[in-house]
């Protein structure tokens, strides 16, 4: 790419980020969704945030994990446990970041 298509590409972006983000903001009065709309987006973060987890616990490059000697799934699953014991955010991530470097570093997975 030339120097002047870069630029191009970037300010395009810019104004694509700009109109998308800003699209809620710009009404003088609140958009009208259904109330099933409404439901569903509850719902949007978690989705997400399972779309990102999952595929990085139960996959090793591409391939599905074949052996249940894996780090990461004994860390989910004490991470889980913590949860529903403690409901605490801060220990959830400790509890499984400690069982997998201690499963890492003394056992060798």
């Amino acid at each position: 790419m030339s120097t002047w298509e870069t630029v191009l590409a970037i300010l395009g972006l810019t104004v694509i980020t700009v109109g998308t983000r800003g699209f809620f903001l710009y009404p003088d009065r609140e958009l009208p969704m259904p109330g099933w709309l409404k439901q569903g987006l509850r719902y949007a973060p978690l989705a997400a945030l399972a779309a990102v987890v999952a595929p990085e616990v139960l996959m090793t490059q591409g391939h599905l994990i074949t052996t249940f000697k894996d780090a990461r799934l004994y860390a989910v699953l004490a991470a889980t446990a913590y949860f529903f014991w403690r409901r605490g955010i801060l220990g959830t991530i400790v509890t499984g970041t400690l069982v997998m470097v201690a499963l890492r570093i003394g056992l060798g997975w």
